[in-house]
């Protein structure tokens, strides 16, 4: 028996065949699916591997509950974990309100899950205080889409048309890696005659499919932004036309950079004037430009504005709207795009409209059934959420659903000692992760190839997963979870557990909105291997097709239709190297593992070196450290111990560490960015001694 699936990591949503027994206990094999449009039958080790967690020695079968006393679990009953749970989250909405409980939920949950767990928390709990850890992926470009085009859709066309550009521009993204499949259009590009230019403070594989490569100093990519746009507009390279026809707030944008010479532009970015005016010219005079920025240029206290200061380049050459050319995102989490559309969001009610909007409540309110008075209001971002847990007009518990906290949130140390101060932490997990291992109550959950429900990948292509296996006895899936507890505290709606009805009310809920699935079934998206949105029920494409491929041909998502430059300036990092601190830090992935690792790190197949420490031979060489040695990285945070790996592709003033293992986020900077609430992961200010007793390897 062969079932087509999605891969339950990355936003490609690779699709995949799963073929074995329906029952857990037969060996599951992952194989092709040539015919998905997006990754053709390609996939990365990851997904190849994917089954092997299905069978998972470590997996968790009942739910367990902490005894106070001695510190050890216990396994329960469901009905016996679910009515403990729901007891003490009414005493304490009862006592202190129903803020007093906090959700917070995760970018690789389904739509399904994502709005229910937002309908949940407003509906069953009344809480506002929900939000998930795809602020710390998308925000900061999901900011600066509404801004500029009314819109957030992480690409506003198929991956596939960047293979069909002149210039495709990189700006912290380390594609190769990070999605290695996606890596291939890189080749086709350059085989089509197109170049492909990475901006990166780390020469990545990535750099070894490109034509250009620079590597600017942390934290100065808005900085290169504004230096370029300087030279296209002296080059006299803008569209003018386009500017004048589709565009509003180009003259602030021009005075705004006129002081962004390139010599200036040198000294804060470490890019020289040269190649600064060389890549002008190659993106002013090239008919077809696409630029893609990722989380490492959006992970910065400035990371919105510096989206901003890109987009404003592709609007400056007339690109948003042209085939093949434009500004898009490339987000990380396998449910990155949809999971914030529908309701998961502090700020957000589903199809991705706004909370604090009265028409907006009114319709959400109409579907299910309640007083649009009774919905909360705006709550706390992510980092703010957790930073509020435990203290006196904070919540005092917090439900986990598809996140591990603790190796995720940036200044992590502090995060655990909010996560000790709650009276109750519930998490939903497969495993005991790091953030399971500190909860009172851990419900057991299903896995991707258990269940049956859609993801919106990076395109915004509504993609189905079906269910491959039966989960292990004891296993639910966290729409159980969520009905079960909702039933418990006394909600005036019921909720269901079935994922197409749950998706056909999704649909109706965001009717109308920005992100509009109402014309979308699991039929239609079977039947086309994805629907993208928007697709309003009623609309079909002249080819008989649903959905709308690619956006901005005719109209941008503004009131007035047009796009917005806005004029923005570069302040720098919050947080910059002293004499104390000498050096940047920066964190990434690594090609073997994803995310916090609670999944890829339990796969033998798999690489896992650990946590290592980056560093440029001139710095090695400076402090005496060799290849292997241990040494200790620390910030005005935390610190970490770690090997030493000697490259020559990183920049001098800056080391590097992967953030799949606990130790990276003990030393990030929680500062936030004014707008998208995005902590500034890509970069702080670190210093590295000899680790205590430190032998090389």
């Amino acid at each position: 028996m062969s079932t087509t699936t999605h891969c339950p990591y990355c936003s490609l949503q690779c699709g995949m065949r799963l073929s074995g027994p329906a029952t857990r206990g037969g060996t599951v094999e992952v194989s092709e699916w040539p015919e998905f449009p997006v990754n053709q039958g390609a996939m990365c080790r990851k997904g190849f591997t994917s089954a092997q967690l299905l069978k998972h020695p470590e997996r968790i079968t009942t739910p367990l509950i902490k005894d106070d006393a001695t510190g050890e679990y216990r396994a329960v009953p469901w009905d016996e974990a679910l009515d403990f749970v729901a007891g003490r989250l009414t005493e304490l909405r009862d006592d202190h309100g129903p803020d007093s409980i906090g959700i917070f939920g995760g970018g690789g949950l389904t739509n399904e899950k994502a709005y229910q767990l937002g309908k949940f928390a407003r509906v069953a709990v009344g809480t506002s205080q929900i939000d998930y850890n795809g602020r710390w992926c998308m925000s900061s470009a999901a900011n600066a889409g509404i801004r500029a085009f009314g819109v957030d859709r992480g690409l506003p066309f198929p991956l596939a048309d960047i293979e069909q550009t002149d210039v495709l521009v990189l700006v912290g993204s380390n594609l190769a890696e990070t999605m290695p499949p996606a890596a291939r259009h890189l080749v086709k590009l350059r085989e089509n005659g197109g170049k492909v230019v990475v901006i990166d403070p780390r020469r990545t594989s990535t750099a070894d499919k490109a034509d250009v490569v620079l590597q600017p100093t942390p934290g100065s990519d808005l900085a290169l932004a504004q230096t370029l746009l300087h030279l296209i507009i002296g080059n006299g390279h803008v569209d003018e036309e386009y500017v004048a026809a589709r565009t509003t707030g180009w003259d602030d944008v021009k005075a705004s950079v006129m002081a962004w010479w390139p010599e200036r532009g040198e000294r804060v970015t470490g890019i020289t004037a040269p190649e600064l005016r060389e890549l002008a010219e190659l993106l002013g005079t090239a008919e077809k430009v696409t630029i893609l920025t990722a989380r490492g240029a959006e992970q910065q206290a400035q990371g919105a504005d510096t989206v901003v200061a890109w987009i404003n380049i592709a609007l400056a050459l007339g690109m948003p709207g042209k085939q093949y050319a434009g500004y898009g995102c490339l987000t990380g989490q396998g449910n990155g795009q949809g999971g914030r559309e529908h309701g998961q969001k502090a700020d957000q009610l589903p199809g991705y409209r706004m909370i604090d909007d009265p028409a907006a409540r009114e319709h959400v309110a109409g579907v299910w059934g309640v007083d649009p008075a009774s919905i909360p209001g705006k709550g706390r971002s992510a980092y703010e959420l957790l930073d509020a847990l435990g203290q006196e007009d904070g919540p005092k518990a917090l439900l986990v659903f598809g996140s591990n906290i603790i190796v995720s949130a940036p200044n992590a140390n502090h995060v655990g000692e909010r996560l000790d101060a709650l009276d109750l932490l519930v998490v939903a997990d497969m495993v005991m992760s790091e953030t399971a291992a500190r909860a009172d109550v851990i419900f057991p959950v299903t896995q991707w190839a258990e269940e049956t429900g859609t993801m919106t990948n990076l395109e915004g292509r509504v993609i189905l997963r079906h269910q491959a296996v039966t989960p292990p006895a004891g296993v639910r899936s966290d729409l159980d979870l969520i009905s079960g507890l909702a039933e418990r505290l006394k909600s005036p709606v019921a909720f269901s557990t079935e994922p197409e009805e749950i998706f056909a009310e999704l649909g109706r809920a965001s009717a109308g909105g920005k992100a509009d699935y109402s014309g979308i079934t699991y039929d239609l998206v079977r039947e086309q291997k994805g629907v993208f949105w928007p697709a309003p029920a009623g609309q079909v494409n002249a080819d008989g097709t649903v959905g709308t491929e690619r956006l901005f041909a005719d109209r941008f998502f503004t009131p007035d239709r047009r796009a917005k430059f806005i004029a923005v300036e570069h302040h720098g990092p919050a947080e910059v190297p002293d004499a104390e601190y000498p050096l940047f830090l920066t964190t990434g992935r690594v090609l073997a593992q994803y995310q916090s690792g609670a999944q890829t790190r339990r796969v033998k197949d798999l690489p896992d070196d650990g946590a290592f420490i980056e560093m440029h031979p001139t710095l090695a060489r400076r402090a005496g450290y060799v290849e292997g040695m241990s040494v200790t990285l620390e910030t005005r945070r935390g610190v970490m111990v770690a090997p030493v790996r000697v490259v020559t592709t990183i920049r001098p003033d800056t080391v590097f560490v992967p953030f799949h293992w606990v130790g990276a986020n003990k030393l990030t900077n929680d500062a936030l960015d004014p707008y998208s609430r995005m902590p500034e992961f890509k970069v702080c200010a670190a210093r590295i001694t000899a680790a205590e007793g430190a032998a090389t390897a």
